[in-house]
């Protein structure tokens, strides 16, 4: 599951026991980056509109945006047959601010699958610490299929248009209704695939493209750190090419035994437990938000909200740009999902006040905290190249008597996520593209020994059990756990101790002593000061959390 403010979309991810130990694993058509010898990269000044994106986001923690540099690499379509039809991908180089020479280059990947990687690459690099900084270049590159690579894959430009209808609990009306929605998703993007990209965008098509970035760049060795998806692609480049990994980060670890349906299940679990959580931190700010004074008063409110929605969604049209946005019960659930993300003063505080804005009436307040326009056309690559990647990984369930089964025995204890996260994937159903089988993580000879891993216990898109299995399988690895924590990935999210052990691995080689280290969670934030008048002022604390959420991913 991948989620992005308003448009459901992070991790989805299956096989126990596959004894592949290379790009086969991905399929006999796989191919292997070794037949193919890409042209060196040729760095460039990057797009106007790229440097201003990177300047809004980014320069108030360093001035990226004058510094940061683009790159085009062409590549196989098919690396099984390395001189027939090439694609575009999109690199991004943050170069060191030291002298002389770097240390390396750290190739970053911030997850999805389906994540732009081009934007992700000048943040890192600005979240660095200065002796990181001096020392790296950071490589971003957005994926095969994603962003400014050529072509990217987009299928229904109108797909989040609100309000969608709703989820459901499994019941015939919106079985029906979602089937339909999602078989027509799938034929969309197989209408809109020309060249036949859907049937090269599995994750092995992607570590093929590491390989070619490594030779591109010129180096014998990579650097690398990965955010969720991130870390199962980097994990995937770390089986196929053992011998190319020098240092290597996983932050927010995928379970590879899960990918990617039996994922999704698992987070439908660990999504609910935070958003209950978070709706007792509510409570506990009654005097604030005035939504109930206990954990299940405002879960109440919430549901019954939910329900208010289903028959009558919130309409705002907006006085100056004449733009509507509405709000029904899947754009409710679809954006405060992102409070069981992070916890951050900005996505807390904010979506809080957007609930207490509706209890007010205040519903400018309130749609433009969790409100999508009704019409018009937005950018749905995100969930096209979510779906493209985890739905041809692995072959998911064919039958749908199953997935009914599984999410309605799930829902009855946590219906906060259940029944929308499977309308999110159940295009995976009707998917155009040939399932493969996944690469068998860890499975190979030589495998890398030093890789270091960073994980929060109570991280609900890629949760705790998923980064035991990981490092079981990664021999050699170190774990460091924050404990109690529910952010999702934790390296630059406020830990010194983290960021610590972050800094300490790439500039010296040096990792924790035991298998696994743990640190204190950074626990919850409080409302800001003077939260009680801004709850009632408008939208300036529910935009902030919209921003911030868009940012974190």
């Amino acid at each position: 599951m991948k989620r992005i403010v308003v448009v459901a979309a992070v991790a989805g991810l299956g096989l126990t026991g596959l004894g592949a130990t290379s790009a086969q694993a991905a399929g006999p058509s796989a191919g292997t980056a070794g037949g193919f010898d890409p042209a060196a990269v040729s760095w460039h000044a990057c797009p106007a509109d790229f440097v201003q994106t990177v300047h809004d986001f980014y320069d108030a923690l360093y001035p990226v945006s004058k510094i940061v540099q683009c790159a085009e690499l062409s590549v196989p379509l098919d690396y099984a047959k390395p001189n027939g039809t090439k694609i575009t991908l999109q690199l991004t180089r943050t170069p060191h601010t030291g002298g002389g020479e770097a240390k390396g280059d750290i190739i970053v990947n911030p997850g999805g699958p389906g994540g732009g990687g081009a934007l992700f690459g000048p943040r890192v690099f600005a979240q660095n610490s200065a002796p990181m900084r001096d020392a790296y270049n950071v490589i971003g590159f957005d994926p095969r299929g994603v962003g400014m690579s050529v072509p990217a894959i987009r299928c229904d430009p109108t797909w989040s248009n609100a309000p969608r209808p709703d989820y459901g609990t499994g019941d015939r009306k919106s079985v029906s209704t979602w089937l339909k929605l999602s078989k027509g998703y799938a034929e969309d993007c197989a209408a809109g695939d020309e060249i036949g990209l859907l049937n090269h965008v599995k994750t092995i098509d992607s570590v093929n493209d590491i390989e070619s970035m490594r030779k591109a760049l010129g180096n014998d060795k990579i650097d690398y750190y990965g955010a969720s998806y991130g870390t199962y692609l980097g994990s995937a480049y770390a089986t196929v090419y053992p011998k190319n990994v020098d240092r290597m980060v996983l932050d927010g670890n995928v379970g590879p035994s899960d990918v990617w349906y039996d994922a999704n299940l698992n987070q439908d679990v660990a999504f609910d437990k935070n958003i209950d959580y978070y709706f007792g931190w509510i409570a506990k700010y009654d005097s604030v938000y005035h939504l109930g004074a206990t954990q299940q008063k405002v879960r109440d409110f919430f549901y019954d909200l939910r329900a208010t929605l289903k028959k009558k969604p919130v309409y705002y049209t907006d006085p100056d740009s004449g733009d509507t946005l509405a709000v029904g019960p899947d754009e409710l659930t679809d954006v405060i999902l992102n409070a069981g993300y992070r916890r951050s003063q900005a996505i807390w505080h904010g979506y809080a006040a957007g609930l207490a804005a509706y209890k007010t009436g205040d519903t400018a307040g309130f749609a433009g905290t969790f409100g999508a326009p009704t019409t018009g056309e937005s950018d749905d690559n995100g969930t096209a190249m979510y779906l493209a990647t985890e739905c041809t990984d692995v072959q998911w369930p064919t039958s749908w008597a199953k997935w009914h089964r599984d999410n309605t025995r799930i829902n009855r204890k946590h219906p906060f996520e259940t029944w929308g996260n499977a309308w999110f994937n159940a295009p995976c159903l009707f998917w155009p593209a040939k399932a493969g089988v996944p690469v068998n993580i860890g499975h190979t000879r030589d495998l890398p020994d030093n890789i270091l891993m960073f994980q929060s216990t109570n991280d609900a898109a890629t949760p705790y059990e998923g980064a035991l299995d990981m490092q079981r399988r990664l021999k050699g690895s170190r774990l460091v756990v924050q404990d109690g924590d529910r952010t999702h990935c934790i390296v630059h999210r406020g830990s010194a101790q983290v960021d610590a052990y972050f800094d300490a691995y790439f500039l010296r080689g040096e990792r924790p002593g035991p298998r696994t280290v743990h640190v204190p969670q950074l626990g919850d934030p409080v409302p800001p000061s003077q939260a009680a008048a801004r709850t009632l002022s408008g939208t300036a604390a529910p935009n902030a959390a919209r921003l911030e959420a868009d940012v974190i991913r």
